[in-house]
């Protein structure tokens, strides 16, 4: 596919690593493209970032059309460049556009433009432990009417952000809420997709657990408020009495690349992986009783989040003595490992440039 590039006269210098934080800063360039019906994805293009100019009947600013993922690329120790599992990304992507009646991307077609763009951009990807280059594409519905139909014009865009370690000052446990009365998301909703519309809908909850003094909330499913879901914007995993415990895919869950990592490095280690309905109240006699051995949170920006304190319905509960444990440890050691090329990857999940 031919890209255009054109390229910036005014290029910013590159940040010191100190002072990155996380999608604050952003590179010199953006990469885009837009779909017609008669003419498919074309008028592919690097260009200078900066704003992007809408119609005010623009169908993403009046019915949510757009979706978004998160990925990141890698500073080896040897100075190269890699990639981490960034199909599943994008496959993850075509499935949040179905669900959303925006046009898919042929999978090639968007390795092919993400690469090209990466590589432009590559400079920008630090080499301090703990950074990256945090890669965001996403695509959204731009016809000029206000009638809900399916979309028919679209923009792709990618933007890239070089950020810091999500822990400032190493991995501490979390403190988190259960909550009770906003929903994340239901069955046969968009759940399972990544778009816009889920994460504003919960930082009301959030906001409320941040005012009692959480982190983030952990999420119970729509219908029965009973089975847990997700912990903030990620997945979680459980280990109780030795079996390790992760919400099934039931559709109103996201399903996380990290997620999917996890388990696998998890079997292959021995740990039983339960992939299941898991209840607040199964969750809560496993705190009672001890058998509570570790929770985590598993997500692209922070790897693992340590879940060290866990309320619900005004009752407080330590999760593994207040620290880390071994196994989320394990996972944050060798996923970190292997993205950043100082592990081997025995599961073919990096991709060098």
């Amino acid at each position: 596919m031919e890209i255009k590039i054109t390229e910036t006269t005014a290029p910013n210098a590159k940040p010191d690593a100190a002072t990155l934080g996380f999608g604050r800063i952003f590179t010199d360039h953006m990469f885009m493209m837009d779909y017609e019906p008669d003419k498919g994805w074309h008028d592919a293009r690097i260009i200078p970032f900066g704003p992007i100019v809408l119609h005010p009947a623009a169908t993403v600013l009046h019915y949510g059309s757009e979706i978004f993922e998160g990925l990141k690329a890698y500073r080896r120790a040897d100075g190269k460049v890699q990639l981490f599992r960034p199909m599943d990304n994008i496959r993850r992507m075509n499935d949040s556009a179905e669900r959303l009646s925006l046009p898919q991307i042929p999978e090639e077609m968007a390795l092919e433009v993400l690469l090209a763009f990466v590589r432009h951009e590559q400079d920008w990807t630090p080499s301090a432990p703990g950074t990256s280059l945090y890669i965001r594409p996403f695509l959204f519905g731009n016809d000029e009417t206000l009638g809900v139909h399916t979309v028919h014009h679209a923009t792709f865009v990618i933007i890239a952000s070089p950020v810091g370690s999500y822990y400032k000052e190493g991995i501490n446990p979390v403190s988190i809420m259960i909550e009770d009365a906003d929903v994340r998301a239901v069955r046969g909703g968009t759940g399972y997709a990544k778009c816009g519309g889920n994460y504003a809908a919960s930082c009301r909850a959030g906001e409320r657990a941040e005012e009692k003094g959480y982190s983030q909330v952990l999420w119970l499913d729509g219908v029965e408020r009973k089975y847990i879901e997700e912990v903030g914007s990620m997945n979680v995993m459980f280990k109780v009495a030795g079996e390790i415990i992760t919400p099934k895919l039931t559709g109103a869950i996201l399903p996380g690349v990290t997620r999917r990592s996890c388990i696998a490095l998890l079997k292959e280690k021995g740990y039983t992986v339960s992939e299941r309905l898991f209840s607040v109240e199964e969750l809560q006699r496993a705190l009672s009783d001890g058998t509570l051995e570790e929770a985590w949170g598993c997500g692209t920006a922070a790897v693992v989040s340590p879940i060290g304190r866990l309320a619900y319905k005004d009752k407080e509960y330590t999760v593994s003595g207040g620290k880390i444990g071994p196994v989320t440890q394990y996972l944050y050691d060798t996923l970190t490992g292997i993205q950043w090329g100082k592990q081997k990857d025995p599961f073919g999940w990096t991709l060098p440039l």
